[in-house]
This record gives structure tokens, sequence and C-alpha cells, in this order.
């Protein structure tokens, strides 16, 4: 590969994200990459604000959840310490955890969803991903892992839930497919066997 790359994992809770980052990394490290693994929400101040109001320790408004989201992207792709771009112009490859794909999912199944593009509309003109990754699992797959690995249960992790994100992941794939780059994944399978397909997809895009 002879580029650094801003990708995105998308997926609903507990799709694998975290597990596909480590093993995106390895390989593109071994690849020859600079890589820089982030994440939203952040660890910042506004990020450990949404943190706490997605653990059910905050209660408000959708809208309000919404409105964080949009102002923590932006902070992580500006931010003159360790934002995105600043990353990007010093030559790593940047996996994120969620990026406007999950706005779109997420706070587009409480609210309209043409709210929600358009709130984040900033941050996509500031920087889309090469590609947006969406790890595809069943929501009841989803659940159990869940109940398996957490501790606690975020306010959005129920099966209804779930269910809904992963038809608006759909519903955004569908409006913003001549607009952005989109390779979906079937995430029931090992792990191994995903990372694998994903990399043969960056590496198609980083040598294009």
């Amino acid at each position: 590969m002879n580029k650094n790359l801003f990708i995105a994992l998308e997926g609903i809770d507990g799709s694998g994200k975290s597990t596909q980052m480590k093993l995106l990394t390895k390989k593109l490290e071994e690849a020859g990459h600079k890589v820089y693994a982030t994440f939203e929400p952040t660890n910042g101040p506004i990020g450990t604000m949404i943190r706490t109001i997605l653990k059910g320790d905050t209660p408000t408004d959708d809208r309000i959840i919404a409105g964080l989201f949009v102002a923590d992207r932006l902070d992580h792709l500006l931010n003159q310490e360790n934002g995105i771009l600043k990353k990007m112009d010093e030559g790593y490859t940047v996996i994120c955890d969620r990026y406007c794909f999950s706005s779109y999912a997420y706070q587009g199944t409480h609210m309209s969803i043409d709210w929600v593009i358009a709130a984040n509309a900033m941050s996509a003109s500031i920087l889309k991903p090469d590609v947006n990754v969406f790890i595809d699992i069943d929501p009841e797959v989803s659940m159990q892992r869940i109940a398996t690995n957490r501790d606690t249960i975020e306010i959005y992790e129920n099966l209804e839930n779930q269910k809904k994100v992963k038809e608006k992941f759909f519903e955004a794939f569908a409006r913003m497919k001549d607009q952005e780059k989109i390779f979906i994944v079937e995430g029931n399978r090992k792990p191994e066997m995903i990372a694998n397909d994903i990399f043969e997809e960056l590496q198609t895009i980083a040598n294009q």
C-alpha cells in the first residue's frame, strides 16, 4: 500500500469493531503503515460527557445527544494536539471506531435522519473516509455478545433498538451510496476471516 488511509469501522453494538481494529492495525503496520487507532465518542471532554449519558448516568433528550456527537466529532477532526486531520497530515493511516454513519443510524433511529445528516454535514465535508467498513452481524448475535462480554449495558443496547439501528444503517447507506465508499463485510464469522476480507479491500483502495 502506497498511501495513508482514513478508515471508519461501523456496525451495531457487539459487531466486533474493537477486535477488527486490533487485527487491522497489525496488518497495516506489517504493510509499512504508521497507524493511529481512535474511536467515537472520544475520550475528550465532550466525548466523556456522552459516555456518561450512554451509561444512563445523566438522563437527557435524544436531540441533545445528537448535538453532542456533532461537537465531539468536529473536535475529533480538528483538535490541534491529536485530531484526525493532524494525524493524516503526519502520514498516519487512521482507523476510527465509528464515524458519521453511526450518528445517522443511532440518532436517526430516535429523530429525523435528515436532521442528523445535515447536522454532520460539516464533518463529512471536512473529511470523508476512504472507506466505511460495516461489519454486518445479526442483532440477536449482537445481544448475546454484549450479555457475555459487558459488565454494564448502555441505553441503546437492547434487541429492539439494535434491529432499528441496523435498518437505519442500511437506509443511510442507500441514501449516501453516491457520496461515500461503503464496504459491507459478513460479520458472523471468525475474526481472522473478516480481517482478511477488509484488508484485501484496503489494499485495492490504497493502490488505486
